[in-house]
């Protein structure tokens, strides 16, 4: 879907809303999420995609370059200032766009891992990411379950997946997936719950082809098999005030921006930015400064996607190995 398009699905919200970000449209106080320390850091290596995919939340495709490449050396600087602070970070996210375009991807993988942190990248598992074969063997071989390739499958059923994701990319995703399975990779699969398919029907159907392809994925596991709240830009959202906490049950130190950032370049800055999400890369209202340390502060929830995935629809981009 194009910026535009987003952008008029956008505009058939409640205008009043997401206005402030201390109150809500009816004058309540908006909820905010505390920093409660670094669990995981996540890098956009760039928005650059192989594919264009009909609902992706970033916009990533063969053209979108408004996320630029993030290099080996600017994420190191971050991963610096990790063990300068001496935060007890355990993770090191790697998104995108897809991070196999990234020409530096397997430098800061090795990196990263070489510096104790559990690695978690989020892939297609198209070619981008297979011609790194031997490479990514080899990294497997050094840090065994420290390295988790999470694999982007939309849906267990081939029609659903390539409405998505475009004609025949079902079997080229599959085949990525089953070569990261019989290489032994620590495997994880991502799902979408878009279709309205019960939960428990959905697990069954990867179930099935899990079996069938010889993919070492526990289907029953949610943090193996994770599958997403769906961000409908068309659907009005309440916004999340102070008193929706107690209301709703839910402790805002378990919100995912509670313990994670994103790192991300724009295109032509001069140097990355520290956001508060992974899911809204574009506002700069979500910018927190340049570097770990000026983001360790509390994000007000003054976005749509907040109440969306976040709080209403109990999402969270890392669920731990």
């Amino acid at each position: 879907m194009t910026h535009s398009a987003l952008a008029r699905k956008a505009a058939a919200l409640d205008p009043r809303k997401f206005r402030d970000s201390a109150v809500t449209a009816d004058g309540k106080p908006r909820a905010a999420v505390p920093f409660t320390g670094l669990r995981t850091l996540w890098i956009n290596t760039g928005t650059l995609c192989n594919l264009t995919c009909e609902h992706c939340y970033i916009e990533s495709s063969p053209t979108n370059d408004r996320l630029v490449y993030l290099t080996a050396s600017e994420v190191g600087t971050y991963l610096d200032e990790i063990e300068a602070r001496q935060w007890a970070t355990e993770e090191i996210g790697f998104t995108g766009g897809e991070p196999f375009m990234n020409p530096d991807i397997l430098e800061m993988l090795e990196d990263s891992l070489a510096r104790g942190f559990r690695v978690l990248v989020l892939t297609n598992a198209m070619r981008p990411m297979l011609r790194h074969k031997q490479a990514l063997n080899t990294l497997k071989d050094a840090f065994g379950p420290k390295l988790v390739i999470r694999v982007s499958l939309d849906h267990y059923g081939k029609a659903l997946h390539d409405s998505e994701r475009g004609k025949d990319t079902y079997e080229k995703t599959v085949e990525g997936l089953t070569w990261l399975g019989q290489s032994g990779f620590t495997l994880h699969v991502a799902g979408r719950t878009c279709w309205g398919e019960p939960v428990a029907d959905m697990r069954e159907g990867y179930r099935r082809l899990f079996h069938a392809r010889g993919i070492p994925v526990d289907a029953d596991d949610e943090t193996t098999l994770i599958l997403f709240p769906e961000m409908d830009a068309t659907t009005d959202v309440p916004e999340i005030t102070e008193g929706c906490w107690k209301t709703l049950g839910i402790e805002p130190s378990h919100i995912m921006c509670a313990t994670s950032r994103m790192v991300a370049k724009r295109k032509g800055a001069d140097a990355p930015v520290v956001l508060a999400c992974t899911l809204i890369a574009y506002d700069s209202e979500f910018e927190m400064g340049k570097t770990l340390t000026e983001a360790a502060r509390p994000v007000q929830l003054n976005h749509p996607h907040c109440a969306r995935f976040c709080v209403l629809g109990g999402g969270a981009c890392s669920k731990g190995a």
